[in-house]
C-alpha cells in the first residue's frame, strides 16, 4: 500500500527565509495539493548558538504571505506529531533513544576528543596535504573515544559525566547507493563520508539524526530538500539502515540552487541588487535590514509564481500559473538537476502581468491615498481612468506616480531630444491650428479629441503625435495619447498648448 504524502518543510530558525528555502516550501507544498497529501512545518533549532530571535515567527508570517501555508506544524495548528520543534522533543528523549539504539549495536560511539585535540588532528592531517581533513574511519584510530580507550577507561568518562560526543561509525570502504527522485541513482563510497555527530555533548541531536527520528516518528513520505545536503545523504542512508528503517525512509529529492543572474555562485542573501528575502527582514545581529519582496511591490502571487518556475518544467510554454494550477501539474520528475539562473528583469515582468490582472477599483484604492500624499484630490471615478490608463506602463504599482504625475502637474520643460529633432516654425504654426480647434470643441471626449486631431491632419498634412504628446505632458512616451487628453481635461490641455507654444 502506498504511503500517504505527508511532506515537510524544516527550516533552522537562524535568519530570515532566504527565496530558496520559499520555493523548497512551495515545491513541498504543491506536491502535497496535488496528492491530497499533509504539508507540515517543522522548526529545526538543534543548533542554539545559531538561534535568532524573530527568526520563527517570520518563517511563518512569509509563508503565510505566499499563500503557501502548512496544514499541520509550527504556527499552523497541531497534529498528531507535535510537538513540532526539535528543541522541544529532545525533551521528550525521543533522539536519545535512537543515538542509544545505535550505540548497542555497534554502529555509533563516544568520542571525547577535546577541541583542542581535534584542531591537532585537523593540523596534522592538513600538513600532510589531505584536501578535507575529516573525523573518519581512519583518523579515528588516534583519536579518544570508546572505539580505541579500554572499556574501564570509557566506563570511568562516562559515569563522571565527562564532556562526549556520539558519532555514527562509518565503515571503512563500502559501497552506499540510494536513489534521488530528481538526480536518479547516487553511488558513494563510504571512504569520502565522515563519521557524523548525531549528539553533541549537550544532548541536543545534529541535524543528521534529529530530521531521520522526526521524519520516521512524523511518516514523512518525501523528504525534499537543497542540494547542499547531497554529500551528507550517504550518511544519512547509513543512520536508516542501522536503525532498521531504510524500508521505512522517505523518498530523497534534492533541488538544485538558485544561481545568480549570471550563473556564477547561488545568491547570497546579501544580493543587493534584487531583493532575496519575501518580506523585508532585519537581522537583530545587523546594522542594516533587507528589503523583501512585498515591501518592493511584488505580489505575493508573482513571487511564487516566479520561484516555480526556477528549475521546475511545467512541460509547455506556459508561463502564467495559480498555485492551484501549478498542483495540478507538479511533479519532482520535472525538476531540473542543473542550478536554475534568477533573472531579475524576468521578475519584474512577471509583476506586470499580475498587476494587469487586477481590478482597476482594486489598483485604485491602493493609489488613492499616495495621491492625497501628494497634495491631489480627485473623486473615485478620475483615479479609476487613471489607473486604467497607467497600469499598462507599469511593472509596480508605487511606479504610478512616477508614469503618470504629468495628468496632474503640468510640465515645466520639454524632452530635449524630441524637441531637438522635430520642433520647427512649421509645426509651430501646425499645432497653433490643432490648438484652436481643441478650443472649438463643446464634447470633450476620446472620440471627440481623436477626430478633431484627424480634421486638422487634413488640413495641415500629417501631425506629429510625438510632438502633441511632449506638449501636453513634457515627455515622450506614455499611455494611450487622446484618453489621457480626456482625463487632463479641456481647459488644462489648451492652457499646456498655449503655454508651450509661448515658451518653445
Amino acid at each position: 500500500m502506498e504511503k500517504r504524502v505527508r511532506v515537510r518543510f524544516a527550516p533552522s530558525p537562524t535568519g530570515g527565509l532566504h527565496m530558496g528555502g520559499v520555493r523548497t516550501a512551495l515545491f513541498n507544498y504543491l506536491f502535497a495539493k496535488r496528492h491530497g497529501g499533509d504539508f507540515i512545518l517543522r522548526i529545526e533549532d538543534t543548533d542554539q548558538t545559531r538561534f535568532v530571535e524573530g527568526a520563527e515567527e517570520y518563517i511563518v508570517a512569509a509563508l503565510k504571505w505566499c499563500g503557501i501555508a502548512p496544514n499541520e506544524g509550527v504556527g499552523f495548528g497541531d497534529g498528531p506529531h507535535k510537538p513540532y520543534r526539535q528543541s522541544e522533543r529532545k525533551e521528550l528523549g525521543i533522539y536519545q533513544k535512537y543515538a542509544d539504539q545505535l550505540i548497542l549495536s555497534g554502529h555509533a560511539y563516544y568520542a571525547f576528543d577535546t577541541e583542542e585535540e581535534l584542531e591537532t588532528m585537523r593540523k596534522k592531517l592538513e600538513a600532510a596535504k589531505v584536501v578535507a581533513p575529516q573525523y573518519n574511519a581512519v583518523t579515528r584510530q588516534n583519536m579518544r573515544n570508546s572505539l580505541t580507550l579500554p572499556e574501564d577507561e570509557v566506563k570511568k568518562l562516562l559515569e563522571s559525566g565527562a564532556k562526549k560526543v556520539v558519532r555514527l561509525k562509518v565503515p571503512r570502504n563500502e559501497e552506499i547507493r540510494f536513489e534521488d527522485i530528481i538526480r536518479g541513482w547516487v553511488v558513494v563510497n563510504s571512504s569520502q563520508v565522515d563519521d557524523k555527530v548525531l549528539l553533541k555533548s549537550d544532548g541536543m541531536p545534529t541535524y543528521h539524526l534529529a530530521h531521520i527520528v522526526d521524519d520516521i516518528e512524523m511518516k514523512i513520505s518525501h523528504a525534499v530538500r537543497g542540494e547542499e545536503w547531497l554529500p551528507s545523504a550517504p550518511a544519512h542512508i547509513l543512520i536508516y539502515r542501522y536503525l532498521g528503517l531504510e524500508s521505512e525512509m522517505p523518498k530523497l529529492a534534492h533541488l538544485p540552487l538558485i544561481l545568480n543572474p549570471d550563473g556564477k555562485g547561488k545568491i547570497s542573501k546579501r544580493e543587493s541588487r534584487f531583493p532575496v528575502f519575501p518580506l523585508s527582514w532585519k537581522d537583530p545581529r545587523e546594522a542594516e535590514p533587507f528589503i523583501g519582496y512585498k515591501e518592493a511591490g511584488y505580489y505575493p502571487e508573482a513571487f511564487v509564481n516566479i520561484l516555480a518556475l526556477l528549475g521546475w518544467n511545467p512541460g509547455n510554454n506556459q508561463e502564467l500559473f495559480t498555485v492551484d494550477e501549478m498542483a495540478q501539474i507538479f511533479d519532482f520528475e520535472r525538476v531540473n538537476k542543473s542550478g536554475a539562473k534568477f533573472d531579475p528583469e524576468k521578475a519584474k515582468w512577471f509583476n506586470q502581468q499580475y498587476l494587469r490582472k487586477k481590478a482597476d477599483q482594486e489598483l485604485a484604492d491602493v493609489f488613492k491615498p499616495v495621491l492625497k500624499e501628494k497634495g491631489f484630490e480627485r473623486d473615485n471615478a478620475f483615479i479609476l481612468e487613471f489607473c486604467k490608463l497607467v497600469k499598462e506602463k507599469v511593472q509596480f504599482v508605487h511606479e504610478f506616480w512616477d508614469q503618470g504625475k504629468y495628468v496632474f502637474i503640468a510640465p515645466e520643460s520639454y524632452d530635449e531630444k524630441v524637441i531637438t529633432k522635430k520642433w520647427n516654425e512649421k509645426s509651430k504654426e501646425t499645432f497653433g491650428k490643432v490648438t484652436e480647434k481643441f478650443k472649438s470643441l463643446n464634447d470633450w471626449t476620446i472620440e471627440a479629441i481623436t477626430k478633431t486631431f484627424h480634421d486638422a491632419e487634413a488640413e495641415t498634412g500629417k501631425i506629429d503625435m510625438q510632438l502633441l504628446r511632449v506638449l501636453t505632458t513634457g515627455v515622450a512616451g506614455g499611455p494611450q495619447l487622446f484618453d489621457m487628453l480626456a482625463l487632463i481635461g479641456k481647459d488644462e490641455t489648451i492652457k499646456r498648448l498655449d503655454r508651450a507654444l509661448g515658451k518653445l
